[in-house]
Order: C-alpha cells, then structure tokens, then sequence
C-alpha cells in the first residue's frame, strides 16, 4: 500500500526544484536583479523596434509616406481623391478606432503616458496591468499615424514600463525591486527609441525614480545599453533625429544662449498651462461618450492639420528643416504656436501620445528662431541659428519637466557634439531654474495633480479631494 501512494505522489523532480531555485535566484539576489534588467532590455528594445514600425505602418497606409511633413504634397497618394481634405478625415479616423479600444480596455494608455508611470512607482509600488502595453502602442500608433500631433516617446515609456511590472509581478519579486523593474523598463525604451543610453538612464532616474541610488543607476545602466544594442542590431545605426553639428564660435555666444534659456523656460512652463487649458476647456465642452470623444474632437484638429499640415504626427523631418534654416523667423513662431494647439488639442480630445517630442520640436522652432533675429542684430558673431535651436529644444524640454540632466544628455547624444555642452548646460540650468521659480509642478505632475495626486506629498496627504479627468 505505502508503494503504491508513494508512486501515486511522487516527490518533486529536478525541473521543479530547479525552477524554485531559478525563482529564488531572480527575486532575491542581486545576479538574479542583473538578470531582469537584461530581460526587460532586451524587451523594450524590440518593442521599441515594433512600435516604430507600427507608426511607420499606419501612417503609411493613410498618407502613402512614411513620415508626412512634405507641405508642398499634402494629398494621400491613398487617397487621391480626397486631395487635401483626407486631413480633416484622418484624425476623425483614428478617433473612431482608438478611442473605443482605450476606452474599454485601459483608460490609462489616453493621454501622454509618463505621469501615469511615475504614479505606479510613487503610490502602487510599480504595479501596471499587464494589458496597457498592448493597449497603448496599438492606441498611440493609430493616433500618431493618423495625424495626432504628439510623440512616440511617452507611449514607449509607458510600453517599458508595463513589460517590466507585468515580469515583475509574474515572478511576484518584492515592491522595491518591482519599482526598479519598471524604471528599467522605461530607460530601455528611451535608449532604444532615441539611441540615448545615457539619456535613458537618467530619465529613468530623473523622472520615474525620482531618486539617484547605485543600485538603480547599475541595474537601469544594464537595460539601457541591452534594449539599445537590441535596437541598433535590428534597425542599424539610424536614429529617429539627424541632427547638425556646430561649434561655438565665441564666448560672447554664452550670454545669448544664456538668453534664449531664460525664455525656454518661460516657454517650457507655458508649454505645461497651454496644454491643460486646452484640456480643461475640452472637459467643458465635451459631454458625450468618452469613447467618441477622440473622433469628434478629430474634426478641430484636422482643420489645423488642414491648416498647417508640417503638424502631422510626430514632426521630426519638420523640426530637421527648421534647424537647417528651411524657414523664416515668422513661419518658425507660426509653427512653434501651431504645435502648442495641435499636441493640447491631440490629448485634450483623449488621444494618445507623449509630450516629449512637441517639447522638442518647440524648442527647436523657438531657439532657431532667436538665433536667427540674434544674427541679424550681432553680424560680426557669425551665429548659428540651427545651433540655438538644439540648444532651445534641450531647455525648452527642461524648462517643462523639471529634468536638467536628461534634457543635456538627449541633445548631447543625438548629436555627438561636444562643443554644444557648455551653451547646453547654461541654456537648460537658466531655463529649470527660472521655470521651478514660476511653478514647482512639471508638465508630468501637474497632470497628476489635476486628477487629484500629489506625488509630492507626505503618504497620507497625497489624495486631494477632488477628482479631474487627466
């Protein structure tokens, strides 16, 4: 009898022992914490990579290019017959698919994306349903491909971020290192997406940790270099920005550069207050369904798109042009307040997109321009404008986010350019430090702080007391 329960109950065998162990290794130890940052790598590089490709994909099946900026040819070759008008069509589209799918599936994946991380890192100990990945790259993409104006940026944050707690909880690895978990995850994904490794890192700690730690700087460095070599192997060398060099020519230039960062962040702040007006005003005026809310909204947007078609999608071959000194003073302000509209208006609706790359393309617009009026009053500086536009892309960004470090390095590492460090550095510490005068919420927080979360705030203060739509 004791024979036959003994082969009826077996004792565990060596693949099971061996998976506690491997379990045990990976949640416990440090090798096994190294581990993970190489999984979750080598997971937000190849969902960078696809994500990429699937803007790339929708864009073209509506535009018949790419990458639509050309304004000298703004009919669809899809769409022939439609000639200019496909713009209006287009946003309305991409509202009727995405908004449904967001509204059903993961509410969170509406809007830019980052706040919605760093509130899992600061108050759900990094905890992000496995499902807003998915949900957000598919949303995020039609959106883009169909005429949103905002960035890849922020839904890659998010993408990463949800691979790396949907491991973590799967492996059930304690909070602290589930916190890690996703801040990896997000450093992939800027790695990945910009060629930035440093970049990546930083972010990572800047602006979801919050925090600088050894432990966090190693584990993040691991998953940045990992999903950036995953990306460059499948899609090369090529970055998503090509992007000049420039030298500074005199240190008299310092006191521009110290100029223009002063009123980057002027813009980066009003950048902020623009886009939650918008969105505050669309709160208003919008009393239907949330999931028809994109498509109806689509139709204001597409007679901007209409209006100014170099604000289709993302916009970097526009943002290319305009540093390369493609356009004149006024149509680069024309096209700094059209992107402040069209990205307010692409989240305000409920769209899906990051502000990353409107703060960028800001930037540039705004610092080109500047250092086009600076060399026509200082002739004998021999002044670069497209120069003052990399470095206004860099403050602009900082002055919105709050994120100094981040904002150098991404313009330093899309560039290789040494020389543009020290006007990067004066420019973008002028532009945090006068922008943190005037308000101490980012673009990222005050989102949060409109719904009613203040990271910012002791534990039991950090629920306010009303609730806003975000």
């Amino acid at each position: 009898m004791t024979a036959s329960v003994d082969e009826e109950t077996p004792a565990p065998g060596r693949p099971a022992r061996a998976a506690r162990t491997l379990h045990r290794w990976l949640t416990a130890s440090r090798p096994g914490l190294v581990g993970l940052a190489l999984i979750i790598g080598v997971g937000a590089g190849l969902g960078a990579v696809a994500f990429r490709y699937l803007i790339l994909g929708i864009t073209w099946l509506v535009t018949g290019r790419e990458d639509f900026s050309d304004a000298g040819r703004v009919a669809s070759t899809h769409l022939p017959a439609l000639g200019p008008w496909f713009l209006l069509l287009a946003p309305v589209l991409g509202g009727l698919l995405y908004g449904p799918l967001v509204t059903r599936f993961a509410p969170q994946a509406r809007g830019h994306g980052v706040p919605e991380v760093m509130v899992a890192v600061a108050r759900n100990e990094g905890r992000i349903p496995a499902r807003v990945a998915g949900v957000k790259a598919l949303a995020s993409a039609l959106c883009i491909g169909t005429g949103g104006s905002v960035g890849r940026e922020g839904p890659i944050v998010q993408i990463g971020s949800a691979l790396g707690s949907s491991i973590g909880q799967a492996l059930r690895v304690p909070a602290g290192r589930l916190v890690l978990m996703v801040a990896c995850g997000a450093a992939g994904g800027i790695s990945a997406t910009f060629n930035a490794p440093m970049a990546g890192v930083v972010f990572g700690l800047e602006i979801i940790l919050r925090a600088f730690a050894a432990e966090a700087f190693g584990v993040l460095v691991i998953s940045s270099v990992t999903a950036n070599v995953v990306a460059r192997l499948l899609v090369g060398d090529d970055t998503i920005l090509h992007l000049p060099h420039y030298t500074l020519g005199s240190s008299t230039e310092l006191l521009l550069y110290a100029g223009l960062g002063l009123l980057a962040g002027l813009l980066g702040w009003g950048f902020a207050r623009v886009l939650y007006g918008v969105e505050d005003l669309c709160d208003v005026l919008w009393r239907g369904p949330e999931w028809l809310r994109p498509a109806v909204g689509g139709v204001v947007l597409g007679a901007v798109l209409l209006a100014l078609p170099q604000l289709y999608g993302v916009g970097y071959p526009v943002l290319e042009d305009g540093l390369a000194g493609q356009y004149a003073v006024g149509f680069l302000l024309l096209l700094l307040v059209g992107k402040m509209l069209a990205t307010s208006l692409t989240i305000g609706i409920g769209g899906s997109g990051g502000v990353f790359a409107p703060s960028l393309f800001i930037g540039g617009m705004a610092g080109t321009a500047f250092g086009m009026l600076a060399a026509a009053l200082f002739p004998g500086l021999h002044l670069a404008p497209g120069a003052f536009g990399l470095v206004g892309m860099a403050a602009v960004f900082a002055g919105a986010a709050h994120a100094p470090i981040t904002a150098v390095l991404i313009v330093f590492e899309l560039t290789g350019d040494y020389d543009v460090i020290l006007p990067l550095m004066i420019a973008v510490v002028l532009a945090t430090g006068l922008s943190h005068l005037v308000s101490h919420k980012t673009i990222y927080t005050l989102k949060l702080l409109r719904r009613g979360v203040d990271i910012d705030a002791p534990e039991p203060d950090r629920v306010a007391g009303s609730t806003r739509h975000g």
